[in-house]
């Protein structure tokens, strides 16, 4: 039987779906999420499925709306799933199934502009195996990765000008994080450029600035506790506030400068860039929908942020891909020799790039491949050990935990960051892996933490073994 090219494109997706949803739960299983930030999802779900919609408990220990965190409402969608999977597993299978179903729409837009189902299937193939691609389906769940795969299909949506069907997944995508709205204003601007699109771009546009402005304006200062987003002070150095770092542009645009132009922000772009042979750059017009989440994750002193190992490059990828299609169709039509290889070359340049960037954990085997993270799938001894400990918790008890442990714990109204209390009447510490917000993963002063609750007398020991933990309180 003669394979077809949306056939191979199917099953690459399928593949993704199968294999990077497997492995992201693996990982879960294997005690390697945390509650930041698949545990707050866990939470924010739960609520909604028992009737108290969004609601977490925030780091100061008191129930906030998620959106007084993250302008996430599209979140609430997965609360009648939960009643029929009521696990984890859930979120991260279908995070990495989502984003796989990305490939269709590229490789439709790809055929339209390329005149090649071969050559369309190719960079298809291409998204899934680019390396920022597939770490964006492990790094826990975040549902602005489900903003990836909408907004590729909106991509597609403009190019045909089927502005009802855009309309239906950008708002969607605008549900996911509050500065996907920026994306969406700036594919307004690019649709804008077309003949006789200049109205209907300009009201897109304005309508995804509208969605940011009122998320960051109004939505997470009503919902959080201090009336403005805790994740300003990632960007105080520029002014903190959107109204700030404007403010510096116009004063000090050298501060700006100056903040985009380290060794790290250079080493993000070109993991963003040479895996795609640096296509986008070709198509700059539409590259530029990609610049929003770029801008942001290069403006932030959080260095995690410049990294393609994090989620925060799921509002850059689709305009990146989307260019790096019609960057190839531009060369085609400019240089004959490119007519034929460009399929095959995006694909070859990703599959290398995954090799030495990738998460995948068979390129540990590979020379040059890279090993990050290449065991975190290994459901060992220790997460035996972490699973029989907090199988002692019941399920509906107040819980203090750090972050390894909370992640298996967000099921429930209330949970604390470990050393913080509240009224917990259990505490679970993992002493082995300490990770984000366990003290920034100072063991030194978490192990002081710990024996700090040792002696003030309220918490008995419970379980102790392989450095996991459980303390309940007596009374």
């Amino acid at each position: 039987m003669r394979l077809r090219p949306g056939g191979l494109v199917a099953a690459g997706a399928a593949t993704y779906a199968a294999g990077l949803g497997a492995l992201a739960v693996l990982q879960h299983r294997a005690f390697w999420s945390g509650r930041f930030d698949l545990g707050n999802a866990v939470q924010a779900v739960w609520s909604t499925a028992h009737g108290d919609v969004l609601s977490v408990t925030a780091l100061t220990g008191v129930q906030i709306s998620r959106l007084g965190a993250h302008f996430e409402p599209l979140l609430v969608v997965f609360a009648p799933l939960w009643w029929l999977w009521p696990d984890a597993s859930l979120l991260l299978v279908c995070q990495a199934a989502v984003i796989a179903t990305g490939a269709v729409p590229l490789y439709r837009f790809g055929r339209k502009h390329l005149g090649s189902d071969w050559a369309a299937a190719g960079f298809a193939l291409a998204y899934l195996l680019y390396p920022a691609t597939q770490w964006l389906a492990l790094d826990d769940f975040h549902v602005v990765a489900l903003a990836t795969p909408l907004l590729l299909w909106g991509f597609w949506f403009l190019d045909e000008d089927r502005l009802l069907p855009f309309a239906a997944v950008a708002a969607a995508a605008g549900l996911t994080k509050e500065q996907i709205g920026l994306v969406v204003a700036a594919m307004g601007l690019w649709y804008m450029l077309r003949p006789g699109r200049r109205w209907a771009g300009g009201a897109i546009a304005g309508a995804g600035l509208a969605v940011t402005v009122v998320a960051f304006a109004i939505v997470i200062p009503h919902y959080s506790i201090s009336g403005s987003s805790r994740f300003e002070g990632r960007y105080s150095a520029i002014g903190g506030s959107p109204s700030g770092i404007l403010e510096t542009a116009v004063t000090d645009p050298g501060r700006i400068l100056e903040a985009v132009s380290q060794g790290r922000d250079l080493g993000y772009l070109a993991g963003l860039l040479l895996p795609l042979l640096a296509l986008p750059l070709v198509a700059p017009l539409a590259a530029l929908t990609a610049a929003p989440d770029i801008a942001l994750s290069l403006l932030s002193d959080t260095r995690t942020q410049t990294s393609i190992h994090f989620h925060y490059t799921a509002g850059a990828i689709p305009g990146l891909m989307v260019a790096a299609v019609l960057g190839a169709a531009r060369l085609r039509r400019r240089y004959p020799w490119a007519r034929r290889p460009e399929g095959r070359a995006i694909v070859i340049a990703t599959l290398v790039a995954g090799l030495v960037l990738g998460p995948l954990p068979i390129w540990s085997h590979v020379p040059l491949g890279a090993d990050l993270g290449a065991r975190e799938h290994v459901v060992g001894e220790h997460a035996s050990v972490a699973r029989r400990a907090l199988r002692l918790i019941p399920p509906s008890a107040p819980v203090s935990a750090t972050n390894g442990l909370g992640a298996h714990l967000s099921e429930r109204r209330r949970i604390f960051s470990f050393p913080i209390l509240g009224d917990a009447q259990w505490v679970a510490v993992d002493l082995e892996r300490p990770s984000y917000r366990d003290e920034l993963g100072r063991a030194g002063k978490l192990r002081r933490a710990v024996t700090a609750i040792r002696e003030d007398g309220r918490f008995r020991i419970v379980f102790d073994e392989d450095g996991v933990l459980v303390l309940h309180r007596d009374g």
